[in-house]
């Protein structure tokens, strides 16, 4: 089988490339504009499977290039997340909607295409969501990805997971996601002001995100095509307090501040069901208390500055 992933110097991307690799039969292609460098991939080039890329998602003739004879496009390249996408709005756009339509017309409806979306989709919800719950996204983000999914879903022979909240170490680190980024602020300066503790949110490791898409490829059948599958698991759903009390727990001279006034200026919240996917065999294998340890060693080793941080 032969793989592209869009995005693969990214977060999840350089996560996803060695469970991929673990394949012998499996080759992998990465296409990326290494907007963050590219390093982190490194450790891959000596692999007979793994061939690099250098190029930008919305350029229909590097797109036509790195989609050729692959049986399989897994669709991560965007910007990624409510900051990111606050700070270059029109980047946004034009990377999470305009790569998306230029993947649409590069690939073939033989051509499986296995999209990164996410939860962010739903935006905030009073009950637990379902993949039937209609979408309201909240963020440019949110939006961007929701319609970057329909499109795909539309015109090519796709699979679409709503990701949960990513979180844990990668080769390509962030510290803008919530668990990261609370860690990491408990570790190194040991203070944290949290507002409107009480909203959910759903997280996943960025190893698990990873393992999804390997179970989809063991997995594979026909009818799978044109679904959209939320991805993450139902034990781990919590409020921005238990989380914070989860962080306490393990780095104890932390101290919590719970504002009363002010708001968190993204307003996601939510609670998701995981349901169908798992009816599909798939079970999340790490713990948010796991990925917190992991986190604080990481700290330790990492000479942190902002280009861990997508904005």
């Amino acid at each position: 089988m032969k793989i592209l992933v869009t995005g693969g110097a990214g977060y999840v991307g350089t996560s996803l490339i060695p469970q991929l690799l673990d394949h012998p039969t499996w080759k992998v292609r990465v296409l990326d504009n290494l907007m963050f460098g590219g390093d982190q991939l490194l450790p891959f080039v000596r692999h007979p499977n793994f061939e690099f890329v250098k190029g930008d998602v919305r350029d229909s003739g590097a797109l036509v290039t790195a989609t050729r004879d692959v049986d399989v496009v897994i669709h991560l390249a965007a910007i990624v997340g409510y900051p990111a996408c606050r700070a270059q709005p029109e980047l946004a756009k034009s990377v999470n909607i305009g790569g998306a339509r230029a993947l649409m017309r590069a690939v073939s409806h033989s051509q499986l295409v296995l999209f990164g979306s996410t939860g962010s989709n739903y935006g905030k919800a009073i009950e637990t969501v379902t993949e039937d719950t209609p979408l309201a996204p909240l963020s440019l983000y949110g939006q961007t990805k929701t319609t970057a999914e329909r499109d795909l879903l539309d015109n090519c022979s796709t699979v679409a997971f709503r990701f949960a909240t990513a979180f844990g170490v990668s080769p390509r680190m962030r510290l803008d996601l919530l668990i990261n980024d609370f860690t990491f602020r408990a570790a190194t300066q040991g203070y944290l002001t949290v507002y409107e503790a009480e909203f959910m949110r759903t997280f996943i490791h960025v190893a698990d995100m990873g393992l999804a898409f390997v179970h989809i490829l063991e997995h594979y059948w026909p009818s799978l095509v044109n679904n959209v599958y939320n991805i993450g698991s139902d034990r781990m759903n919590y409020s921005k307090r238990e989380i914070c009390e989860m962080i306490r727990a393990r780095l104890v001279n932390t101290k919590v501040h719970y504002a009363d006034i002010g708001n968190d200026e993204d307003q996601r919240n939510y609670k998701v069901s995981y349901e169908k996917f798992s009816f599909l065999g798939y079970q999340t294998r790490y713990t948010v208390e796991q990925g917190i340890d992991e986190l604080v060693s990481a700290f330790t080793l990492l000479d942190i500055h902002s280009k861990y941080f997508n904005a």
